[in-house]
């Protein structure tokens, strides 16, 4: 993995990314890495999103495929025998073919045929003879064959990889985005636990001296040491969930196919709410808006269904006989449009039809239960978004009550320590006391962490809700 330094990260997230984002901007020496820049490398750079947009090609290549069933087409069948010198048959067949939307199909034909053994039916004039008619599928194969479906269900397809890609993009970037908020919410609990540790180091530095100088009992100065060793503890255990938290988010990280690692002084920046709202299109309007028929993944299954439809009528069409007809006018003289006329012809007739039709019959069956199936996955699919796009707003509702409960307890647990620590130092309280006062308050510090990182989490899981594009 390419390691480099914060330097490194922040002028290439200027060129890459500033042509972008024209607010937030930092110098190389500010060692902050914003939701918006990183968000901008996802979206640029990510194997995923490439990925995405393989996939978009393969179902434009498919339909490119599918569309090749209608392509006019040139046959030659040539076959010649001659033994001891003596020329058995020399019999040429071309032909030029065009099909079209229905079971109807126009074709050119020139015959030539010589030969001392040939087959008298294959006799034709010394220059050879021509035919221009048509062949017509008059029940199966009329209003819908394998050819005409194949292009249809390409085309619903294409509209699937479209919607999927949707989806994929969305789904990488709120995967992204957890990341990032999760590396916020470590940066800030080691931060939390920073701070603590300093204060208990000058409270056991404060004690200790206190006891030297017989102010202090010695038990004091080994609860301090306690306290000092449990902030260290704590301290550790953060700085753990801070470097996996950095390495998760540096999963997202990629700048030309090679995937790049953030240097542990590097830190996150948290988003402003309104700014998060913004960047991730969730604002009340766009939601207002937002109809779930256009939902990506409720695309998806329509596009699907209507897929599994065709399939449906083809299966339906397949109950009917088989009637082959064909007519062609035949000329020796096709420079002469006039000897094309109805005396001179070649035409056929061919019907086919089982007996039992189990096979077409059962095939029919189990398109039906494709198309139910895929009916009653729409349903629940759309009941399930809604159901979490409620439940989004809920959550956000309901933290955003109790992020602001929390602000205030925290000055109030502020308040209390303040006037603990005065009381200890005029000797009207203890050492516990204080302790006990200041974990309450680092106790209380860390939920609140957790409760804004919820409140940014569940903006995020809004996004994926709804299925949102992002512009890239």
């Amino acid at each position: 993995m390419n390691k480099f330094t914060p330097h490194y990260i922040f002028i290439s997230a200027l060129l890459f990314v500033s042509f972008s984002f024209a607010q937030n901007k930092f110098t190389p020496n500010k060692a902050t890495f914003s939701y918006q820049e990183f968000l901008g490398f996802v979206k640029k750079h990510h194997p995923i999103l490439k990925q995405a947009n393989l996939n978009l090609s393969i179902g434009e290549a498919n339909l490119l495929k599918s569309r090749g069933g209608f392509d006019p087409k040139i046959e030659v069948d040539y076959k010649t025998k001659e033994f001891k010198k003596l020329e058995y048959f020399d019999i040429l067949n071309a032909t030029f073919k065009i099909p079209t939307w229905y079971g109807i199909e126009f074709k050119a034909n020139f015959e030539e045929n010589t030969g001392v053994f040939l087959n008298p039916q294959n006799n034709v004039p010394k220059n050879g003879l021509y035919s221009a008619g048509v062949s017509v599928s008059a029940l199966e194969g009329f209003l819908i064959n394998d050819r005409m479906a194949t292009l249809k269900k390409a085309k619903f397809y294409l509209e699937q990889t479209k919607a999927d890609r949707t989806l994929l993009v969305n789904e990488l970037i709120y995967q992204a985005t957890i990341a990032y908020f999760n590396w916020i919410k470590a940066t800030t609990e080691e931060s939390i636990f920073k701070n603590s540790l300093k204060n208990a180091e000058t409270r056991f530095k404060a004690t200790k001296r206190s006891v030297e100088t017989g102010d202090k009992a010695a038990i004091d100065s080994i609860e301090a040491k306690i306290t000092l060793q449990n902030r260290t503890l704590g301290l550790e255990a953060a700085r753990l969930k801070r470097i996996k938290s950095t390495f998760k988010v540096s999963n997202f990280l990629w700048l030309n196919d090679i995937p790049l690692e953030l240097q542990p002084n590097v830190k996150p920046n948290t988003p402003d709410i309104n700014a998060l709202t913004s960047i991730l299109a969730i604002d009340q309007a766009n939601v207002d808006n937002l109809q779930l028929d256009f939902h990506p993944k409720i695309q998806f299954l329509s596009y699907k269904i209507k897929s599994l439809n065709v399939d449906k009528r083809l299966k339906l069409n397949k109950l009917l006989p088989k009637l082959d007809l064909n007519y062609n006018f035949i000329s020796s003289s096709p420079e002469r449009i006039d000897t094309f006329n109805q005396r001179e012809f070649k035409a056929g007739i061919k019907f086919s039809t089982p007996l039992f039709l189990r096979k077409e019959r059962g095939d029919l069956k189990l398109a039906k239960f494709k198309l139910q199936d895929a009916n009653f996955e729409r349903s629940s699919q759309t009941l399930q978004i809604r159901n979490k796009i409620n439940i989004a707003y809920a959550e956000i509702n309901s933290l955003d009550k109790q992020f602001n409960l929390i602000k205030d307890i925290i000055v109030n647990y502020k308040v209390m320590l303040a006037a603990e620590e005065r009381k200890f130092f005029l000797g009207e309280s203890s050492l516990f006391l204080v302790n006990s006062r200041e974990q309450k308050l680092i106790n209380t510090q860390i939920k609140q962490n957790e409760i804004q990182v919820k409140l940014l989490n569940t903006r995020a899981k809004l996004f994926n809700s709804l299925g949102i594009s992002l512009p890239e």
